[in-house]
């Protein structure tokens, strides 16, 4: 079983601060696992409660009285699925003698759960937890788990036809099952089509519009079918960043598909072989390395940017006090740009990394540099 030891650390120091900790991913990102590893290090008396589990369900009919007594951790497993227990959580949190602590899983952001924000303001800390991310697979290719994603059952197939497999059980238990959990009624195949057009929009701005006429639908909706796949963290919306600057710059965010491998099982792509001749292979690079960056650094001072006139950024992040840049570049020999010269000076970039899929990094300029990936993250995680 692998490791996950910065999170492990990330929740003890987070429960140090306030009484309730949330980890908040995807489903089968392996929460979970990670709260039973958790547990298993503590010293205190732990109580788990399944919210899947009808029996434990029952237990917290009135969960006032089922919580209040108890001492030590507390873990609430896919709480999105009875957000009447916020509230609860809220008045066991203040109350003076509390002798307890809580750590919460959810499969979906405060943003599809109405009030939990507000409820447990200053109570609460949020982690995002993804699949295993390449920073925590130090001796595994960076083709295979470019190829297969990071959810972890995926990920660990004996096989990449096992792993593919996987993908489309995932794809029907979550559409078929966990979006109708939410209390969305939308119709499973329509999601999928969905899903899929994303897939072929990855890397490039949203059109709404487009997307819109394609399914046969309004705009109103695209946007919130956009929403429910964003916030259930398969998804990625990454916004545009404006500079004060006299051009016209881009105000539509752009979309990813989260994980590679679901990106290629979407895209219908039949084995990784397949991959570099595929005319996604640039935007399915740009999309996986964005998401191993952010998993060291975090993804809420992260944008992009893009002029009317052509100039761009893929990676804009603003990282402990510096200003990085990042391209992407399937190829092993990346060159520079006029649009990297552009963003450096109008962004006024610290430095701007060439992301590609080699294994040696060197510099391109002064300020600009090519780098693997692998390099980059070890980069970022020390600066």
């Amino acid at each position: 079983m692998l490791e996950r030891t910065h999170y492990l650390q990330t929740i003890r120091e987070r429960l140090d601060l306030v009484p309730i900790v949330a980890l908040l991913g995807p489903r089968q990102a392996g929460k979970t696992t990670l709260a039973r590893t958790f547990a298993d290090s503590v010293r205190t008396p732990v109580h788990h409660f399944d919210l899947e589990s009808t029996s434990d369900l029952a237990r917290l009919q009135n969960a006032e009285l089922t919580l209040s007594p108890l001492e030590g951790l507390i873990i609430l497993d896919e709480i999105q699925r009875l957000p009447e227990l916020y509230p609860v959580l809220r008045v066991l949190a203040d109350r003076p003698e509390q002798k307890a602590q809580f750590l919460i899983l959810g499969s979906a952001s405060p943003k599809l759960v109405a009030g939990v924000s507000e409820t447990l303001a200053g109570r609460i800390s949020f982690i995002d937890v993804s699949g295993f991310s390449l920073d925590e697979l130090p001796d595994s290719p960076l083709e295979t788990h470019w190829w297969r994603g990071g959810f972890p059952r995926a990920f660990l197939a004996k096989r990449d036809e096992l792993a593919r497999q996987w993908h489309e059980d995932f794809f029907r238990t979550f559409l078929e099952r966990d979006i109708p959990q939410l209390g969305i009624t939308v119709p499973s195949t329509t999601m999928r089509r969905f899903w899929t057009m994303i897939a072929h929009y990855h890397g490039q701005t949203l059109q709404t519009s487009e997307l819109a006429r394609s399914l046969g639908v309004s705009e109103p909706t695209t946007k919130k079918y956009l929403d429910i796949l964003s916030g259930t963290y398969v998804v990625r919306q990454l916004p545009p960043w404006f500079e004060n600057l006299k051009k016209r710059q881009v105000k539509a965010p752009k979309i990813y598909v989260r994980d590679s491998g679901v990106c290629h099982a979407l895209l219908g792509i039949p084995d990784r072989d397949s991959l570099p001749a595929h005319p996604k292979v640039g935007a399915s690079w740009e999309g996986y390395a964005i998401e191993q960056i952010l998993a060291v650094t975090g993804d809420r001072e992260a944008y992009f940017w893009a002029t009317h006139a052509g100039a761009e950024l893929d990676l804009l992040l603003f990282h402990k006090g510096k200003r990085l840049g990042f391209e992407f570049k399937y190829s092993e020999n990346p060159k520079t740009t006029k649009s990297m010269r552009v963003a450096l000076q109008d962004l006024a970039l610290d430095h701007l990394y060439v992301v590609h899929p080699g294994e040696h990094s060197f510099p391109l300029d002064e300020m600009i540099t090519a780098v693997s990936l692998p390099d980059v993250i070890e980069a970022v995680a020390a600066n």
